[in-house]
């Protein structure tokens, strides 16, 4: 099985990224995780690192609801990067949202893998890795 060099979690939940890296963690199965509050941030970590494979992460965790940029102004923005290297990141949208709204929006966006309705567990980040 493939490690994941990098991992980034987008999400403004304190509680929700601790548990979630204490998960992966666990799992070993993350060699990096950096840990974004907005969409904004994130975003600028993202264009300040395009011509750098190993500071790119491999997969996204995206919360939906966050201040200053949320996860669908994030993934808008995210779509109008120019590079190759974009291509390879794997999002999946990480939410407590269980809006009908929400999860048929997200199935329609190439750029988004699954929705995963919070928390992520154990079992559900194994799933995940597994079928990278």
């Amino acid at each position: 099985m493939k490690k994941i060099e990098l991992l980034a979690l987008v999400d403004d939940d304190d509680t929700f990224v601790f548990i979630t890296k204490r998960i992966i963690e666990k799992t070993d199965y993350v060699k990096e995780i950096k840990v974004f509050s907005n969409g904004l941030d994130a975003l600028n970590y993202l264009k300040e690192n395009l011509n750098s494979d190993y500071k790119l992460p491999d997969v996204i965790f995206l919360d939906l609801s966050m201040p200053i940029m949320d996860g669908w102004q994030f993934l808008d923005e995210f779509s109008h990067l120019e590079s190759h290297r974009t291509e390879k990141i794997i999002i999946y949208i990480c939410s407590s949202s269980i809006s009908p709204h929400d999860l048929v929006k997200a199935k329609k966006m190439s750029l988004v893998s699954d929705f995963i309705i919070k928390p992520v567990t154990k079992d559900k980040f194994s799933e995940i890795v597994l079928s990278l």
